[in-house]
């Protein structure tokens, strides 16, 4: 977990300075779908299987909202400093419970509840700067609402996964998107394309290479340990992001931020790690 979750955050980091590059977040995401495309292809094969899957309806919905949602990471991440990126897609399991509640019928657990309630809370707190409290401090609100589609955009894409689980080889399901990412990213930019030099090129293979390298650590941990403890070192990343952010970007979070984000980090631990 602790690999994985240093590998998304290399991923995050190698995201953020190949748009130095000029490069548009669609063309990041159709590299690292084409990336994504050809690692996954090779496992479905290795393990012997149809590549399409049978709920087909399902397994395109993933991939379309899954698309859409990296756009939204994306995006807030080149325009925001890392550390508050990061720490707003940690607002995923208040969105997810919501979401499964209203879909699956799973019941709200209190400690659900107490995430909800701070990550609400949290959320507050962090853009608290931008009502007027501490101008110097406010990260700009079309980037917070487009972080929070993401988180809202992964947390459907996790109850989809979850629903086509119960039929679907977990190869399968992670195939489907870049087959739907690479060409809906291709059409949606058009004639956008940028020429990347060597060194944006190579960025480009290192968001698809740490993007593979944490979902394989990620898949790993939960096999190897219990979901509830395997998932708390997963919030190590906003550590390694907050990190980055300063080594690299020259990025330090606001007060507000700090206050904020662990409002919402506690508020996550509380969700997975809370005993009944």
């Amino acid at each position: 977990m602790l690999l994985s979750a240093l590998a998304f955050s290399l991923m995050s980091a190698c995201v953020k300075l190949v748009s130095a590059h000029g490069i548009p977040v669609l063309e990041i995401i159709a590299a690292r779908a084409l990336v994504s495309l050809g690692l996954s292809y090779i496992d479905v094969k290795r393990k012997g299987i149809s590549m399409w899957g049978h709920n087909r309806k399902l397994l395109l919905a993933r991939g379309t909202v899954g698309t859409l949602a990296l756009f939204c990471v994306y995006y807030s991440v080149i325009t925001l400093p890392l550390a508050e990126a990061t720490l707003l897609q940690y607002l995923h399991p208040m969105f997810t419970a919501l979401l499964a509640f209203i879909f699956l019928g799973e019941r709200v657990l209190h400690s659900t509840k107490v995430c909800i309630m701070l990550s609400i809370l949290g959320l507050l707190v962090m853009v608290l700067p931008g009502l007027g409290v501490d101008q110097q401090a406010a990260l700009p609100w079309a980037s917070i609402g487009i972080a929070l589609l993401g988180a809202l955009g992964s947390s459907i894409a996790y109850v989809i996964v979850r629903r086509l689980s119960n039929v679907e080889d977990t190869s399968v399901i992670i195939l489907y998107f870049p087959l739907i990412a690479l060409p809906l990213s291709v059409f949606l930019l058009g004639s956008d394309f940028v020429m990347p030099n060597f060194e944006g090129l190579l960025l480009l293979l290192f968001v698809g290479v740490f993007t593979q390298a944490g979902q394989i650590g990620l898949t790993k941990a939960m096999q190897s340990e219990s979901a509830g403890k395997a998932a708390g070192y997963a919030y190590v990343q906003v550590i390694f992001a907050m990190l980055f952010g300063w080594i690299i970007f020259s990025e330090l979070p606001s007060i507000w931020s700090w206050v904020g984000g662990s409002i919402i980090m506690l508020g996550a631990l509380v969700n997975v790690l809370w005993k009944r």
